[in-house]
């Protein structure tokens, strides 16, 4: 890239802090195919790992992070890494994914914004590929993350984790690649994309491209990106990440600071969301949000398998599903749906929180208990 990037966007040049890189082709020059029917040529991936795998390459556990995530699932903020890991209190020694016991992988997802291949990536003629950037989903996403596997000489991970987005890949392991695969841990998510989901994420991916600085998704060498498009997407997406009782509570009907609402000031709540927007706007690629998010709306496990019923019957791995009480994004009725499909008669457990979908990120105390009790001692 040649002109202005987002600060936290990463781009080739750029403090790797503790990002690992590996570039990615086909024999013989093929490309990678994707569902969607586009391709690209090579994908490079960053990742970040913790603890030592074993003699015999069972001990590693693969850890998916969710939309706007990274591979910066545990550790401090320094060079590299503008925030500390986004679940810390989960992965690290002694913690519920024992780095003392395990090697953990945690990759940024294809498509992403923090060195892997995404729109803000280089194209074959080298400049970013923008609105050229094809239609992916989330088994394209695994795809990947299975050549990575290869590369790192992993045949079968002990368990893939994650929640939301990560949820949707954890299962998708589960559906599709059973052989490499002993256990996984589904959090806030379902086995297929609502008409609800759909429509929330459509909307968001509506707003940035309304955003006239979107430029068609061909702004990396523009004066300004599309930014109030993304804090309005980011705004619309908050709202569905929380409950209405939180937002009651911390904010009600009170003013931002000493602004007065009725002569052009805002309310508290209207400070949050665009203080929430703002932020994502400095560390995340409009683009990456809209590819990240259509490939979300086409997730559904069932496609070419059956439907769900007959995909998730299928699975071999031990599956363990959690939810979020509050959660009305991805309501629990969607993880009690898992549960009931998937071999096993695990039931569903339940999490109790007041932050809604955004639960699994932030009660870190009751998912680190589901976690635990799934990788056994």
């Amino acid at each position: 890239m040649t002109g202005p990037v987002a600060p936290g966007v990463w781009e080739a040049g750029r403090e790797p802090g503790h990002r690992q890189f590996v570039e990615l082709s086909r024999p013989g020059g093929a490309g990678f195919h994707l569902e969607g029917g586009g391709s690209l040529d090579s994908v490079t991936v960053a990742f970040e790992t913790w603890g030592e795998l074993n003699r015999e390459h069972t001990n590693a556990i693969l850890v998916l992070h969710a939309l706007t995530g990274d591979s910066h699932v545990a550790g401090v903020a320094g060079p590299g890494h503008p925030t500390p890991g986004w679940w810390d209190r989960v992965v690290g020694p002694g913690a519920a994914i024992d780095t003392d016991r395990f090697f953990v992988v945690c990759p940024n997802v294809l498509g992403g914004c923090q060195g892997t291949t995404g729109p803000g990536s280089p194209a074959g003629d080298g400049s970013p590929y923008g609105s050229r950037f094809p239609l992916i989903t989330i088994r394209d996403q695994v795809a990947v993350e299975a050549m990575l596997s290869d590369r790192l000489g992993i045949d079968r991970w002990y368990a893939a984790i994650g929640g939301s987005m990560g949820g949707m890949r954890a299962l998708e392991w589960a559906c599709g690649l059973p052989d490499r695969l002993e256990r996984a841990i589904v959090l806030a998510v379902g086995a297929q994309a609502s008409a609800e989901q759909i429509a929330l994420c459509s909307l968001q991916v509506r707003a940035i491209r309304a955003d006239p600085a979107f430029a068609g998704g061909d702004y990396y060498d523009a004066a300004s990106w599309p930014l109030s498009g993304m804090a309005l997407a980011r705004g619309l997406g908050q709202v569905s990440y929380r409950t209405p009782d939180e937002l009651q509570n911390r904010f009600g009907r009170a003013a931002a600071g000493d602004e007065d609402p009725w002569h052009g000031g805002r309310f508290a709540v209207e400070s949050y969301l665009e203080h929430h927007g703002d932020k994502l706007g400095r560390y995340f690629d409009p683009n990456s949000y809209i590819i990240l998010s259509e490939a979300m709306n086409h997730h559904d496990v069932g496609r070419g398998r059956g439907g769900i019923d007959v995909a998730l019957a299928k699975v071999t791995a031990t599956v363990v599903v959690a939810g979020i009480a509050s959660d009305r994004l991805y309501p629990l009725t969607q993880q009690f749906e898992l549960a009931e499909l998937l071999p096993g008669d695990r039931p569903a457990a339940v999490l109790q929180s007041v932050s809604g979908h955004d639960g699994f990120l932030l009660e870190t105390d009751q998912v680190s208990g589901v976690i635990a009790t799934c990788l056994g001692g």
